[in-house]
Order: structure tokens, then C-alpha cells, then sequence
């Protein structure tokens, strides 16, 4: 009885361990472009605000479902952008930028904003606004198709 409840515990002490780590493995912007530096990939970047409140129904619903976490982790180097932080500064291409400058260089005029960049760090597309989980990997799946991984 002793094993039984010990590997019960245990079980669901692993389970828990397991599930806490499904999430996006989000990666600031120069994280991103040194990584697809080393392995080719293509960068999949959220553009948000801190008082969108679509922004944050797109991390409640749809950044915690398990079919988009797997998606987006596969396919992607994922980027969260802040469109109004001025403070954080980084190099791209012997350019600073700030989360916000880069934000206007993207042509971010709504959010939330998704901008899909090629593993060359291109801009090869912006998909604008909240979505649900089926219908935002139905569209991702189909910038996949278009543009190629």
C-alpha cells in the first residue's frame, strides 16, 4: 500500500513537472535572429501592447492550448514583442532598435499582430488580430504551405 501511494505521489508530481513546462518558449528578438543564424527557421513574432485586451485573450485561450504551444514550438523561433517598450534595446543588422522602433519598422499598426519572418529574418507576412485556436493553426498552416518552412 506504502508503493502504491509513493508512486501515486510521485506520478502525479512528474505530471505536474510535465504540463507546467508546455508552454511557447518565447525568445526576445535577438535570441531569435542568433538562433536561426545557427539552424534555419522560420520566426514567428506576437506583437502586443500591455493594455491590449485581445492581446491577453490570445495568452489566455490560444497561447495555452496544447495544439498551438506544439505547433508554434515546432515550426517557429517564437518572439513576444512589446510595440511600446522604448527601455530594451538591441542590434539588428549594426541597427539598435527598440522593442518599439522595431515594432514600427514591422509595420505594426493593430494588435495583436503576428509577423511571420523566413529564416533569413524577412518579413514575409503579417497575420493581424485574435483567432481561436483551430482557425489561428488553420492560418498558420496555411502561411506554412504559401511561403515554405
Amino acid at each position: 500500500m506504502k508503493k502504491l501511494l509513493s508512486f501515486t505521489f510521485l506520478f502525479f508530481l512528474l505530471g505536474g513537472m510535465t504540463m507546467a513546462q508546455s508552454k511557447i518558449n518565447w525568445l526576445t528578438f535577438e535570441e531569435a535572429a542568433a538562433k536561426t543564424q545557427e539552424n534555419p527557421k522560420m520566426v514567428f513574432v506576437d506583437v502586443y501592447t500591455d493594455w491590449c485586451g485581445w492581446c491577453k485573450k490570445m495568452d489566455k485561450d490560444t497561447f495555452s492550448d496544447p495544439k498551438v504551444i506544439a505547433y508554434i514550438n515546432e515550426n517557429f523561433y517564437p518572439v513576444k514583442m512589446n510595440a511600446e517598450n522604448t527601455k530594451r534595446k538591441f542590434m539588428f543588422r549594426g541597427k539598435e532598435y527598440t522593442e518599439a522602433s522595431m515594432a514600427t519598422t514591422m509595420r505594426v499598426r493593430s494588435y495583436p499582430n503576428f509577423v511571420i519572418m523566413d529564416a533569413t529574418m524577412e518579413n514575409i507576412t503579417q497575420y493581424p488580430g485574435y483567432r481561436q485556436p483551430e482557425p489561428f493553426l488553420t492560418g498558420l498552416n496555411g502561411i506554412l504551405d504559401k511561403f515554405g518552412k
